[in-house]
């Protein structure tokens, strides 16, 4: 059943739903994209899929980094020490568990391809040129300790020097300094401007069905204009394109959470880390398995099958893991928290954080109304 009325007005469940569905979005789109070239690689052919996969490229990755600054301003005033056990350690630990399942089952092939030595040297480097599809998870530190350290310097002089860096469209071959300047952008953006996301998403939230529809549908021709016209890539308009592409996902996470059956996307949203650390195991195997077996389905079949077994392997390991000491592959072990504060210092952080708080309520741009938002 589909609600073609607007949802009542009730700004915090509406944030919470659209996030949920929206990173759903995000992350269903990453592993398409990875699996559909893998398969495409590996079986030297274009799939059907291809295009849709470069018709997403303006506005799939800078979602996902404009979502994951949406919530900051409830964690930014916190104290370095939780600051960094929360945004900096949480996602290293899981960054160096991953990473080296993904240098062990990809060590074969590094050996064959570079030799032994070569081989073996990958992995100390990895931890300063994140290799794979983990940069992701590798670049959000850098992101969090920058914002924070950065955190008195206006907003416009931040986002004009990120705006500066996207441009330049930074080609420099050390992987954190490039993606820094194509992605940190959106991320600021997500922690500078969140009150205007919650108002478009409330915006949103209050059209009806047809309203939404007919609107993402202009944005999907215009957006695909530009992408086959060439004009994707070109300074100012990929910006451009990232922004209006982000605000259309948060459009059709709106529109998803008034159907039932995309309660599936927002499964997936609320679980986006765990399918992120571990996709590329279930892709690489499901590809390796169905392409050995000789059937003839075709790359873009192929590349359908291998995406939803991405999807789905992650969710199902994490679950049946729980009870195991393999659960700690999701979930941060006890003996890898920053050591605790003490009573004084707990004080003092809540005396600063009060005051802090009272000053940001001075700063619209840090005010999101979500401090109590699960996911900040």
């Amino acid at each position: 059943m589909i609600n073609s009325q607007p949802a009542p007005t009730n700004l915090n469940k509406t944030r919470i739903e659209w996030v949920d569905f929206s990173k759903g979005v995000c992350i269903i789109l990453v592993v398409l994209m990875h699996s559909t070239l893998g398969v495409e690689k590996a079986l030297g052919e274009v799939s059907f899929l291809h295009g849709f996969i470069e018709w997403a490229r303006p506005f799939r990755m800078p979602d996902f980094f404009l979502i994951a600054g949406l919530f900051l301003s409830r964690r930014i005033g916190h104290t370095w020490r939780s600051y960094l056990d929360t945004k900096v350690v949480h996602f290293f630990y899981f960054y160096f568990i991953w990473m080296t399942i993904w240098y062990v089952l990809k060590l074969p092939e590094f050996i064959t391809s570079k030799g032994p030595v070569d081989a073996m040297l990958l992995y100390p480097i990895s931890f300063v040129q994140p290799l794979g599809t983990l940069w992701f998870i590798y670049l959000l530190p850098v992101f969090f300790v920058f914002t924070k350290l950065t955190r008195n310097v206006p907003v416009i002089a931040i986002w004009l020097f990120a705006a500066v860096l996207h441009a330049s469209q930074l080609e420099t071959g050390a992987r954190v300094i490039d993606e820094f300047g194509a992605r940190f952008i959106f991320f600021y953006s997500g922690y500078a401007f969140a009150p205007f996301a919650f108002r478009v998403a409330e915006f949103f939230n209050q059209q009806k069905l047809a309203s939404l529809i007919n609107g993402l549908l202009i944005w999907a021709v215009l957006n695909a204009w530009l992408v086959t016209g060439g004009y994707a890539k070109t300074a100012g308009i990929e910006l451009a394109m990232g922004y209006v592409g982000t605000g259309a996902v948060f459009a059709i996470g709106v529109l998803l959470s008034r159907v039932k059956f995309g309660e599936a996307v927002a499964y997936c949203g609320r679980n986006s880390i765990v399918i992120f650390l571990s996709y590329f195991v279930f892709m690489a195997a499901a590809r390796m398995i169905i392409i050995k077996t000789g059937i003839d389905i075709g790359p873009g079949l192929l590349s359908l099958i291998v995406t939803a077994t991405a999807i789905i392997g992650p969710l199902i390991l994490s679950h049946l893991i729980k009870a195991t000491p393999l659960t700690y592959l999701y979930r941060r072990h006890k003996f890898f928290y920053l050591p605790q504060e003490t009573e004084p210092q707990k004080m003092r952080a809540k005396t600063l954080v009060k005051k802090i708080s009272v000053d940001e309520r001075q700063k619209p741009r840090f005010n999101t109304g979500n401090e109590h938002h699960p996911m900040a």
